[in-house]
């Protein structure tokens, strides 16, 4: 599943919006530090008032809301499992019976708190929807309704949210002129920051994919492997994070820990090359060839077996791939940092060209190249000559 496909689906989560239709919600209240539900409700979700409406799109946002292989990660199903989430995800979408819908959902639910009791009281919500999706790209000058030409795309979507305790507050009584102590009973759900979620199924190559789930983790490069293994039935995986890291490895095992700001651009530059060359197509990884082309293309003289052991050493298998996206920072913002003592410097990637470390007098300095005079609140600096 790609960005553009996650980005329609989160796009189109609006209140009265015809390309995207929510037709059932179940929420599911888990008291804390237990492990049985508390209460579950479910409800045509064009039932509940819009304000609450809003709310829930907005979560639902959040859940859809991440960078792929950081806070958003498409697993593939584990072939064998007992209990499998796979078959029930995929029931629950084909049932036409809305207590059929929710027993699925209550299995699932069994799943997230089994031996797992959470720290707060959560709720968790799950959606039955549909998602129609234009064949066709937009064309100004045709007389043709795009919503003739899409194809349909019902899912499954779940989030998984933490409430907070009541608020206790100080109040003033205009009426009665005094002060009051007031303090709410009810626990307030945290729709804001949703704590985990999924979306079933995926969609590949402009089809249904029930093969694949698309994974949202709290935070970016925090998945939780529990859940991913034992409550979706997910494959192993690695974040971006770690690809990098893994990657940073063969780097140093090839060519050493130290390298000129210059080559990392030129490495960090052939790598988005490819990268843009495919952003329409299946995101493309790198084996070792891959690694010695980029390396040698950037002044680096490498030989083809060291690459490949580096390879095995950092992975553990001499044929594993890389994803392009997953090494390379943000190419055009200050991605990377470069710390010191005296300072921290922020940098984009094709900009590492202009960064240079030299001997000035004895001492390590970093000099940046600039093409306009730099300023310090406000001042001009004085330019001087190299070396005076």
């Amino acid at each position: 599943m790609d960005k553009k496909d996650i980005a329609g689906i989160r796009r189109h989560l609006k209140v009265d919006n015809d390309l995207l239709k929510i037709t059932d919600i179940f929420n599911v209240y888990i008291m804390k530090e237990s492990t049985e539900i508390y209460h579950h409700q479910s409800q045509p979700f064009e039932m509940i008032d819009k304000d609450q409406q809003e709310l829930f799109m907005n979560n639902f946002k959040k859940v859809l809301t991440g960078r792929l292989d950081e806070k958003l990660f498409e697993l593939k199903f584990q072939r064998d499992a007992e209990n499998h989430s796979q078959l029930i995800l995929h029931k629950g979408l084909l049932s036409s019976d809305v207590e059929d819908w929710k027993e699925q959902m209550l299995l699932m639910t069994s799943k997230m708190i089994e031996d797992q009791p959470y720290e707060k009281d959560i709720v968790i919500s799950f959606i039955r929807a549909e998602y129609w999706k234009p064949t066709k790209h937009r064309n100004d000058e045709s007389e043709e309704n795009l919503r003739d030409a899409v194809y349909s795309h019902p899912f499954i979507l779940c989030s998984i949210n933490k409430t907070e305790e009541p608020r206790k507050e100080i109040q003033f009584d205009y009426i009665e002129k005094e002060f009051k102590y007031k303090i709410e009973s009810d626990p307030v759900i945290d729709l804001k920051n949703p704590m985990s979620g999924f979306l079933f199924p995926t969609i590949t190559d402009g089809a249904s994919d029930v093969n694949h789930i698309l994974y949202s983790a709290g935070k970016a490069n925090e998945p939780d492997y529990r859940f991913i293994e034992d409550v979706l039935n997910g494959e192993e995986f690695m974040t971006a994070k770690e690809d990098k890291a893994v990657f940073e490895e063969v780097i140093k095992d090839v060519v050493g820990n130290q390298l000129n700001p210059s080559t990392l651009a030129n490495v960090y530059g052939e790598i988005n090359r490819v990268v843009e060359d495919n952003e329409e197509d299946i995101p493309p990884t790198l084996d070792y060839k891959d690694v010695e082309r980029v390396l040698s293309q950037s002044g680096e003289q490498v030989d083809s077996e060291k690459v490949k052991t580096a390879f095995q050493r950092a992975a553990n298998d001499d044929s594993y791939e890389f994803k392009a996206s997953s090494i390379v920072p943000k190419y055009k913002s200050k991605s990377i940092k470069i710390n010191t003592k005296i300072a921290n410097i922020s940098i984009s990637p094709q900009d590492l060209q202009y960064v240079r470390q030299i001997n000035y007098h004895g001492k390590r300095c970093i000099m940046i190249e600039v093409e306009e005079d730099a300023e310090i609140d406000g001042f001009k600096i004085l330019p001087e000559a190299f070396g005076e």
